[in-house]
């Protein structure tokens, strides 16, 4: 049996209209905690915005990525779909990173590859 050591989550949702936003946090944290290397890839216009800083709100989204990234979790965002909602850089919660769609094609391709596990939310 091939052992994962690795899991790269999808966040398309929006983050004030779904679950999706919270279970990815959750799952990155618990998976993180077991000792599993997380990604995270925020695509398309909804799911790029869980990557905006001082989002408003009663859900404490940008405390639960701090956490996350604090036990190692990658964050990537896509360029596209932030350029699509006007989400600028340096309006980013800060270790988040900008990569173009193709990044995120192969990072995808990679995880395939050498089978490991891929969630989409």
């Amino acid at each position: 049996m091939h052992k994962v050591t690795n899991v790269l989550i999808l966040l398309k949702s929006m983050i004030y209209e779904s679950t999706g936003p919270l279970e990815t946090l959750r799952f990155a944290k618990h998976y993180s905690e077991q000792g599993l290397n997380v990604n995270i890839v925020l695509f398309g216009p909804m799911g790029v915005m869980l990557a905006k800083k001082d989002k408003a709100g009663a859900l404490e989204y940008d405390k639960k990525v701090d956490e996350c990234m604090n036990l190692g979790v990658n964050f990537m965002c896509c360029k596209l779909g932030s350029s699509l909602v006007g989400l600028k850089y340096e309006e980013m919660i800060p270790g988040i990173e900008m990569v173009e769609p193709e990044a995120i094609a192969d990072t995808i391709l990679e995880f395939s590859q050498k089978q490991q596990l891929i969630i989409t939310l």
